[in-house]
C-alpha cells in the first residue's frame, strides 16, 4: 500500500476564500499557491480502525478519486473556516501574495515523444533586478536540478516592453512526465505562484490499477523523474495502454519478513528497480511502528469521505491527562459548528461536518511532545451524460456544433478527438460553450482534417459521435491566360472559382512566396498574382491549385527586353588605357531578352570569334574584347553592335596603348660642396604616350655597385640637390623618368665627382708679442677641417688706412704662430689669417683692433697657486712638480734660492719658459725641506715670492718603555717620545701585548696621545710583554720599543693546574650525505651527476658506468670540491644512458650509490622539456607515440 503524502507543518495557506464546489474550473483559475519548501516523505501509519458511517480510511486511493480531484488539490489552497481569525488571513495575504505574473503558464496535453513548452511572463516596470523563478513538479520536486536532454529552462528579457519571459520546455515527453506542475516567482517580499497540468497521451485506454511496484520503477537514465517517488503520478488517472493483469502481491509484507540478503532477489522478481528508495520507505515504516509513549492508538494514514459527508478522526491516549490539540495544515483547529470535539475516556475524537473540497488536506494531532498525522481525501459524486452526442455531416468551411447534456450544471467535462483531449485556446478553431447542463463543442471553418470521432467524458460516463466533413464541388469560372510582357511592366494573373477557398501558387513547380515585388491577392472567389515590375526571372510556368482539390489552373509568362550596353565603368569619353605588352580583356555588360547577338568591329572590319591575338568572346550577359599582347598600333576606336528580336544597340570604345618613357640622358653635376652637389638633366625624348610625372634620382659611390634612392616623392623639376654625402668620397648619380605607366630604365651615370669643402676659419687669433719692428701672432686651428684636411695657414696684414693686404708668409706654414718682420716702428697694422686645403682658402679670421708696432714694458708679477700659499708637504720618495706662472715683458730674468743659498741643480731641476717656471724633484728627501724664494726681474722692476716645502717620513720608536706597576689584572706602563719624529708632529702611540708562551702580539690601544697608560683585563696567571709604536701622519714607526722585563699577573689562593685532554679521534667511514638522483638528459647538451660524501681520512672517489670504472675517458670530467662530487658527461648521446655509480673508499670502509641516466634525443623531447612538461610525462607520451606510429617517430 503506498504511503500517504505529508505536507510541511509550516506550510502557509493562501487566505483566498474557498470557491463554491459547483464551479471547479473557476476555483482552479482563481487559486494561487504560496511558496513552499520541498515536502518530506510521510511516516507510515498503523492499520485503520473502525469504520464510521460516512467515512472510511482507504488502504489505497479508490478508483473514484480521479485526476480531477488531484488537479483541484494541487491548484487550490484554501480553508473552510479560518481557525486563527480573519485578521491573520489578511496579514498573510498582504505579506505572501502579490501578483507578479503578466502571463501564467497554461496546462496542456502532449503525445508521447513530442515536445511542449510552458511560458510565464513577469512585468519588470517596478523591479530593480531580475526576479527569481522556480519550476516544480508536484509539491516538492525542484526541476532546476533536472535540466538536461529532456528538460530545458530558458529566460529572456524584452527591453522595449520590460517583460521577463521564462520558458520550460519538455523534450520527447513520456507517460511518467504527466502530473501537476507549479511555477513560483519571488522578488524581495513579493510572491506569486501558478499551478498547471500536463497530460501525456499514448492511446485511449482505461485507468490502470495502482501497483506499489510502479512507484519505485525508474523511467530510465537521464529522465527528470528517474528514481523519484511521484505519488501525484500514481493518483492521477492517465490514459495508457492496457496492461496484463497480474496477481496481487504485497511486496511490503515480503520485504518486511525477508532477510536483507534477499532484498535484491525480491526486487528482481517483481520488477522493482528503485530498491534503495523502497528500502528507505521500509526503514521509516519500521521506525514508525515503534510504540508511542503518548498514543495508545494513532490516526489512520488516510481517510476518505464524499462531498457533503461527515468524517470522524479518533486517537487513543496512553495518559488521559495529556492535553490534545488538532491542526490542519499547521494551523490549530478551534471548536465550531463544523469542527466538533469529543472525549470518551482515553479516546479523543474530532468530527468534520459537511465536508467540502477545501477540507481535502493534512491533519495532525499533538499530545505533549508527540504527534501523529493523516490525510483526508474529499470525493465528488460522479457526473452522468444524460443526452448522447449524435453523428454529424458537414461541408468544408461550415460551422459545426456537437452538443450533449450532463446531469449537473457547469460540470467538469472533457472533449476528445480520436482519443486525444481537445484543449481550446484563443488561437484554436475549437470552442466549448456551456449553457447550464448543455455542453457544446463549436468548430469554426471546418476542414477535412476535422473528420474524426469526437467523444465527451465526465466522471460518471462518456459519449461519442462521428463527424464527417466533405468538400463542395468546385467550378472554374475564369481560367488563367498566357501573357507576354515587356521588362518592367506589370504582370497580372487572374482566375475565379465557384467557392471561396484558399489555394497555392507555384512557379516552375516551386511554391511562390509573397514579397514586396510579388503580391498574392485572394478576394472572395477571385485569386490574383500581381508582379509590379516584371523581371527576367519572373518568366516561367505559373500554376494555381485550390486547396483540397485536385484541379490546377496553368499559365505561361514570357518577358522580353530590348538589348542594352552598359558602359558606366569606362568613364566620360569611353576610353580604355592598356599598357603595352599586357593582355587586355575588356568585358562589357549587356542585357536583353532573349540574349542579344554581339558583333565587334574596327575601321569597318569585323573582329571574329576565334583564337587570334585580337578576338571577341560572347556570353549571355556580357561581350568581351581580348587583345593578348597589346601593341602601340592597337590604339583606336572599336565598335559594338547588339541585336535581338526586341531591337538593336550600338556603342563605341576608344582603346589607348601606353608604355614607360625612354631613359633620360646622363645628368651633369654643376656645383659641389662639402656634402652636397647640384645636378641638372634633360627630359627623355619619348614620354611613352603619357605625360612625365616626375623623376627619381639615385647615387652610389664610385667603387660600389649599390645604388641608393635619394627621393621618394617625385621630383617635378629637372634640377636636384643631393645632400648628406661623405666628404672626400667619389660619387656618381643617375636619373629615372616616371609616367602613369611606370618607371623608365635608368640613365647613364654622371661623371664621377668628389664632395670637398674648405675648413672653417681659424680661431682665437691673438697677439703674442710686439717689438719695435716685429709683431708675433698666434691662433688656434679651425673647429671644422673636413675630409680635404689642412695644408697650412696664410697670414696677411695691412696698414691702417689702406685696403691692401700683404701676405706675410710666402709659403704655407703648418704652425699656429708666426712673426711678421720688417715693420716700421710706431705704425699700426690689421692682421688676418686663413686656413688652406685642397678646396681652397677658408674665410679669414680678423684681429679685432689695429696693433701698434712698438715694444711695451710690462712689470713682472708672480701668480702663486693657492695650494702653494701654505706649507707644501710631501712624503719621502714622492715626486715634487710645482708650476708657478708669472707675467712680464720683455722676457724677465728668474732667480731661485733655498734658505738664502743657490739651488743645487744636480738635486733640483728648474725649467723656465716665457710665462711660467717649474721646480721638479723626482724623489723627495727630507733634505729637500726648506724655504724656496723666487725672484722675477724685468729691467728695474723686481717681484719676489716664497714657497715652504716640507718632506716628512715615519717616526722612530719611543726611546724607553718600562713597567711602572702591576696589580690585580692591571699593568701601568710609561715611555719617552722618540728622538726622530719624522719631520712632523707625533699624533699618537699604539700599544701591544704578548703572552710569554706564544709571543703573539695583540693590539691593546691605538692612537693613544699620552706617554703613560694602564693595561686592564689581563688573564690571571699569564706573563706579558709590552711594546709601543710611535705614529705621525705618515703612519706607525717601523720598529717598536719593548719592555725589558715582563709583567706576571699573579693569582691569589689555589694554584691552577692545567687539565690533560686526550686527542679526539676524527676518523670516520665514508658516508653519502646527498645521494645521486635519476636524471634525464638531452642529446647534444652536457649533463652532470652530483652527490656529496664525507669521511676521514678523505675517501677516494671512483665513478662507474654499468659496473665498469670510468678511467681516462675524454667524454667524462670528474670534480671533487669540499666533499661534493660531480661527474660531467660532455654532449651525451642515447648510448651514454645507463646506470652510473659513485664509489667512496677509505681505510674505514667502502660505500656506493647509484642512479639512472636516460638520454632523450630529438627535437620533440627538448621542446616539451623547455615548455615545463615533467620528464616522466614526456617519456610516457613519447612511448605512446612510438607504439602508435613507430615509422613516423
Amino acid at each position: 500500500m503506498p504511503e500517504p503524502t505529508k505536507k510541511e507543518e509550516n506550510e502557509v495557506l493562501a487566505p483566498a476564500p474557498a470557491p463554491p464546489p459547483e464551479e471547479p474550473n473557476k476555483e482552479k483559475e482563481a487559486g494561487t499557491a504560496p511558496a513552499k519548501e520541498p515536502n518530506k516523505e510521510k511516516e507510515a501509519g498503523t492499520s485503520p480502525g473502525k469504520d464510521e458511517e460516512d467515512a472510511s480510511p482507504p488502504g489505497a486511493l479508490p478508483p473514484g478519486l480521479g485526476s480531477r480531484a488531484l488537479e483541484r488539490k494541487d491548484s487550490e489552497w484554501s480553508i473552510g473556516e479560518p481557525p486563527a481569525g480573519e485578521e491573520q488571513d489578511k496579514q498573510n495575504a498582504n505579506s505572501q501574495l502579490s501578483t507578479l505574473f503578466v502571463e501564467k503558464p497554461q496546462g496542456g496535453a502532449v503525445k508521447v515523444g513530442e515536445n511542449i513548452t510552458f511560458i510565464a511572463k513577469v512585468k519588470a516596470e517596478d523591479l530593480l533586478r531580475k526576479p527569481t523563478v522556480k519550476w516544480f513538479k508536484g509539491k516538492w520536486m525542484d526541476l532546476a536540478s533536472k535540466a538536461g536532454k529532456h528538460l530545458q529552462l530558458k529566460e529572456t528579457f524584452e527591453r522595449h516592453s520590460r517583460v521577463y519571459t521564462f520558458e520550460m520546455q519538455i523534450i520527447k515527453a513520456k507517460e511518467n512526465y504527466a502530473g501537476n506542475y507549479r511555477c513560483e516567482v519571488t522578488y524581495k517580499d513579493k510572491f506569486d505562484s501558478c499551478s498547471f497540468d500536463l497530460e501525456v497521451h499514448e492511446s485511449t485506454g482505461t485507468t490502470p490499477n495502482i501497483d506499489i511496484r510502479s512507484a519505485f520503477k525508474r523511467s530510465g537514465e537521464g529522465q527528470d523523474d528517474a528514481g523519484e517517488l511521484d505519488f501525484s503520478g500514481l493518483l492521477k488517472r492517465r490514459e495508457v495502454k492496457p496492461q496484463e493483469e497480474q496477481p496481487e502481491v504485497d511486496v511490503w509484507e515480503l520485504l518486511k519478513n525477508a532477510k536483507p540478503s534477499e532484498y535484491e532477489k525480491i526486487a528482481f522478481q517483481y520488477g522493482i528497480t528503485d530498491l534503495r528508495g523502497m528500502l528507505r520507505r521500509l526503514k521509516r515504516m519500521r521506525r514508525v511502528e515503534k510504540k508511542s509513549a503518548a498514543f495508545a492508538r494513532i490516526l489512520d494514514p488516510a481517510y476518505q469521505v464524499d462531498k457533503g459527508g461527515r468524517v470522524r478522526f479518533v486517537v487513543e491516549l496512553a495518559d488521559p491527562k495529556l492535553e490534545v490539540k488538532w491542526y490542519k495544515n499547521g494551523q490549530e483547529i478551534r471548536p465550531s459548528t463544523k469542527y466538533i470535539f469529543e472525549h470518551k475516556g482515553c479516546e479523543r475524537i474530532m468530527f468534520i461536518n459537511n465536508c467540502v473540497l477545501t477540507d481535502d488536506s493534512e491533519y495532525y494531532v499533538t499530545a505533549g511532545d508527540e504527534k501523529c498525522s493523516t490525510e483526508l481525501f474529499v470525493r465528488e459524486p460522479p457526473v452522468m451524460v444524460t443526452k448522447q452526442l449524435e453523428d454529424t455531416k458537414a461541408y468544408c468551411g461550415e460551422r459545426v456544433e456537437l452538443e450533449c447534456e450532463v446531469s449537473e450544471d457547469d460540470a467538469n467535462v472533457k472533449w476528445f478527438k480520436n482519443g486525444e483531449e481537445i484543449v481550446p485556446g484563443p488561437k484554436s478553431r475549437y470552442h466549448i460553450r456551456v449553457e447550464g447542463k448543455k455542453h457544446i463543442l463549436v468548430i469554426d471553418g471546418a476542414t477535412k482534417a476535422d473528420t474524426a470521432e469526437y467523444s465527451v467524458m465526465t466522471t460518471g460516463g462518456q459519449s461519442s459521435a462521428k463527424l464527417s466533413v466533405d468538400l463542395k464541388p468546385l467550378k472554374i469560372l475564369t481560367p488563367l491566360t498566357d501573357q507576354t510582357v515587356n521588362l518592367g511592366k506589370e504582370i497580372c494573373l487572374k482566375c475565379e472559382v465557384s467557392e471561396n477557398i484558399t489555394g497555392k501558387w507555384t512557379k516552375n513547380g516551386l511554391p511562390v512566396q509573397e514579397t514586396d515585388h510579388l503580391k498574392i491577392v485572394h478576394k472572395g472567389r477571385i485569386h490574383k498574382l500581381v508582379i509590379a515590375n516584371a523581371l527576367v526571372e519572373d518568366e516561367g510556368d505559373y500554376v494555381f491549385t485550390p486547396d483540397a482539390y485536385s484541379v490546377t489552373l496553368p499559365a505561361k509568362v514570357h518577358v522580353i527586353d530590348p538589348p542594352k550596353i552598359n558602359l558606366d565603368g569606362l568613364g566620360a569619353d569611353n576610353t580604355v588605357t592598356v599598357i603595352a605588352g599586357n593582355k587586355l580583356r575588356l568585358e562589357i555588360p549587356i542585357s536583353g531578352e532573349p540574349p542579344p547577338k554581339a558583333i565587334w568591329s574596327r575601321a569597318d572590319k569585323a573582329i571574329m570569334e576565334g583564337s587570334g591575338r585580337i578576338r571577341a568572346e560572347n556570353y549571355p550577359d556580357s561581350t568581351t574584347l581580348v587583345i593578348d599582347i597589346a601593341e602601340k598600333d592597337d590604339s583606336g576606336v572599336y565598335h559594338i553592335n547588339l541585336k535581338n528580336e526586341a531591337g538593336e544597340a550600338h556603342a563605341s570604345i576608344n582603346i589607348k596603348v601606353v608604355d614607360i618613357p625612354d631613359p633620360p640622358v646622363a645628368p651633369n653635376v654643376t656645383d659641389v660642396g662639402d656634402d652636397w652637389c647640384i645636378m641638372t638633366w634633360e627630359p627623355p625624348l619619348y614620354d611613352g604616350g603619357s605625360p612625365i610625372l616626375g623623376y627619381f634620382i639615385e647615387r652610389k659611390k664610385k667603387q660600389s655597385s649599390r645604388w641608393m634612392r635619394l627621393n621618394f616623392d617625385l621630383c617635378k623639376e629637372t634640377t636636384f640637390e643631393p645632400k648628406k654625402m661623405i666628404e672626400g668620397v667619389a660619387y656618381e648619380v643617375r636619373i629615372f623618368a616616371v609616367n602613369a605607366v611606370g618607371i623608365s630604365k635608368p640613365s647613364m651615370p654622371s661623371k664621377p665627382f668628389v664632395p670637398l669643402a674648405v675648413t672653417s676659419p681659424p680661431t682665437l687669433l691673438t697677439v703674442d708679442s710686439v717689438t719695435d719692428t716685429t709683431v708675433t701672432m698666434k691662433w688656434r686651428p679651425p673647429d671644422q677641417i673636413g675630409a680635404a684636411g689642412l695644408d697650412g695657414y696664410v697670414l696677411e696684414y695691412c696698414f691702417e688706412g689702406t685696403d691692401d693686404w700683404i701676405v706675410a708668409n710666402t709659403e704655407l706654414i703648418e704652425k699656429t704662430k708666426f712673426t711678421i718682420t720688417g715693420l716700421p716702428t710706431d705704425s699700426r697694422i690689421f692682421v688676418r689669417v686663413k686656413a688652406v686645403n685642397a678646396a681652397g682658402a677658408s674665410e679669414p679670421k680678423y684681429y679685432s683692433q689695429p696693433i701698434l708696432v712698438k715694444e711695451i714694458i710690462e712689470p713682472p708679477k708672480i701668480r702663486i697657486p693657492r695650494h702653494l700659499k701654505q706649507t707644501y708637504i710631501r712624503r719621502v720618495g714622492e715626486a715634487i712638480n710645482l708650476v708657478i706662472p708669472f707675467q712680464g715683458k720683455p722676457r724677465p730674468e728668474l732667480i731661485w734660492t733655498k734658505d738664502g743659498a743657490p739651488i743645487d741643480k744636480n738635486q733640483i731641476n728648474i725649467r723656465n719658459s716665457e710665462t711660467d717656471t717649474i721646480i721638479f724633484i723626482r724623489k723627495a728627501e727630507r733634505s729637500h725641506s726648506g724655504k724656496y724664494d723666487l725672484q722675477v726681474k724685468v729691467e728695474k722692476f723686481v717681484e719676489t715670492a716664497s714657497i715652504d716645502i716640507r718632506v716628512i717620513d715615519r717616526p722612530g720608536p719611543p726611546q724607553l718603555v718600562k713597567i711602572d706597576d702591576v696589580w690585580g689584572e692591571n699593568v701601568a706602563l710609561s715611555w719617552t717620545p722618540p728622538r726622530d719624529n719624522g719631520n712632523t708632529a707625533i699624533t699618537g702611540y699604539t700599544i701591544q701585548k704578548a703572552d710569554k708562551k706564544s709571543m703573539e702580539w695583540f693590539t691593546v690601544i691605538e692612537h693613544y696621545h699620552r706617554t703613560n697608560a694602564t693595561i686592564t683585563e689581563l688573564v690571571i696567571g699569564n706573563e706579558y710583554y709590552f711594546r709601543v709604536f710611535a705614529e705621525n701622519m705618515c703612519g706607525l714607526s717601523e720598529d717598536a720599543t719593548m719592555t725589558k722585563e715582563s709583567a706576571v699577573i699573579a693569582k691569589d689562593g689555589k694554584i691552577y693546574k692545567n687539565p690533560v685532554y686526550e686527542d679526539f679521534d676524527f676518523s670516520e667511514a665514508p658516508m653519502f650525505t646527498q645521494p645521486l638522483v635519476n636524471t634525464y638528459a638531452v642529446a647534444g647538451y652536457n649533463a652532470t651527476l652530483n652527490c656529496s660524501v664525507r669521511g676521514n681520512p678523505k675517501p677516494k672517489i671512483t665513478w662507474m658506468k654499468n659496473k665498469v670504472a670510468i678511467i681516462d675517458d675524454p667524454r667524462y670530467r670528474m670534480f671533487s670540491n669540499q666533499g661534493v662530487c660531480t661527474l660531467e658527461i660532455r654532449k651525451p648521446s642515447p648510448y651514454d644512458g645507463g646506470t652510473y655509480c659513485c664509489k667512496a673508499v677509505n681505510d674505514l670502509g667502502t660505500v656506493e650509490i647509484e642512479c639512472k641516466l636516460e638520454v632523450k634525443g630529438g627535437l620533440s623531447f627538448c621542446r616539451l622539456l623547455l615548455q615545463g612538461v615533467p620528464p616522466n610525462i614526456i617519456d610516457s607520451y613519447l612511448r605512446d607515440l612510438h607504439s602508435s606510429s613507430p615509422e613516423e617517430y
